[in-house]
């Protein structure tokens, strides 16, 4: 009431996070942030790999002119800035998805992937030292937009893969400590 809002749009978020595995609802007794699981993560690596390799080679595929030079530029900032603060990986990341998103044109994959999307940011978050991964992880993304932009399917597969084995392995090394 505070805030000026009204319970359904709350009902609604809460159900959204809920569906997203970002909060439990305990009937009568409220809600609760779940703790983070290393291997519900691992399992959500594997769906990723899937439906991320599904929408980027879709949005290889299926770019217009005008998206294939967005996923050039897209390229150029992650080389350029997305590997100087993780504040701006994050907004060129962003800026990704909807490109990719846009450019796939398949609503029912990007919205399967995008539900994945929060707990993996919440792993990433949580796990990472952020600033020395940037480097690394702005490349792949950078070659992942060029292979899109280039219109080359295969090398979208090979980009994907190759930022997935580095989720997965560094989802992995979690389990040891």
């Amino acid at each position: 009431q505070r805030l000026g809002l009204g319970r359904t749009p709350v009902r609604e978020a809460v159900l959204r996070l809920s569906a997203e595995y970002l909060i439990e609802v305990m009937p009568r007794r409220g809600l609760r942030i779940p703790p983070i699981d290393v291997r519900q993560q691992l399992r959500l690596v594997e769906t990723r790999r899937v439906l991320e390799t599904l929408v980027a080679s879709q949005a290889a595929e299926r770019a217009t002119r005008a998206e294939r030079a967005a996923f050039q530029s897209l390229a150029k900032a992650f080389r350029n800035e997305g590997c100087k603060s993780y504040r701006r990986f994050l907004r060129i990341d962003h800026q990704f998805n909807i490109a990719v998103a846009q450019a796939c044109d398949n609503e029912f994959a990007v919205g399967a992937l995008q539900s994945l999307h929060g707990l993996s940011r919440r792993f990433w978050h949580y796990y990472s030292g952020h600033e020395e991964d940037l480097t690394e992880v702005a490349d792949m993304h950078a070659c992942i937009a060029d292979a899109i932009a280039a219109g080359d399917t295969r090398e979208v597969a090979k980009g994907v893969k190759r930022h997935m084995d580095y989720i997965h392995a560094f989802t992995r090394a979690m389990l040891k400590d």
